[in-house]
C-alpha cells in the first residue's frame, strides 16, 4: 500500500488506486464526466493545490531565489489546520490503501507536487 505522486493526464500505473487532483482548477476543455476516463482524476481535492496567487508565483519562477519563494508561500499554506490534517490523513491512508495525488505540471521538481512529497514524506506516508 502506498501513495504515488503523479501528473495528472498521464497513464495510470498498475494498482495506481484513487487519483486524487491536487490542482486549484479543473482540466479545461474537458467534461466533468470524463475526467477519470482520460487519466485527469477521480477526485478533486484543491484544498492541497497553491492559492491561485501562489500558483503564479511558482509558474512565473525563473531562478532558484523566486522558487524557493513559491516554496515557502506554498508551505505557509500547507501549515494551515484544515490542511495539515488533510496531509495528516492522506500519510496515514498510504499505509493502508494504494492512491495517487497529482498536478498538471510537466516537470515535477518545479511544481508544488514536490512540495507536496516532501509534507507527506514528513508525516509518514509510505511511497510506491
Amino acid at each position: 500500500m502506498a501513495v504515488r505522486v503523479v501528473r495528472l493526464g498521464a497513464p495510470r500505473a498498475t494498482n495506481e488506486g484513487t487519483r486524487i487532483g491536487t490542482v486549484r482548477r479543473p482540466p479545461r476543455g474537458v467534461p466533468k464526466s470524463e475526467f477519470a476516463r482520460r487519466d485527469w482524476y477521480d477526485v478533486w481535492f484543491p484544498m492541497l493545490a497553491p492559492s491561485l496567487e501562489t500558483m503564479k508565483l511558482g509558474q512565473q519562477a525563473t531562478t532558484d531565489a523566486q522558487w524557493a519563494a513559491f516554496i515557502r508561500k506554498y508551505r505557509s499554506e500547507m501549515a494551515r489546520p484544515e490542511c495539515v490534517h488533510a496531509i495528516e490523513l492522506l500519510a496515514a491512508l498510504s499505509r493502508h490503501a494504494d492512491f495517487s495525488v497529482g498536478c498538471y505540471c510537466e516537470d515535477e521538481q518545479r511544481c508544488h507536487r514536490s512540495v507536496l512529497r516532501e509534507l507527506l514524506r514528513d508525516k509518514g506516508a509510505t511511497f510506491a
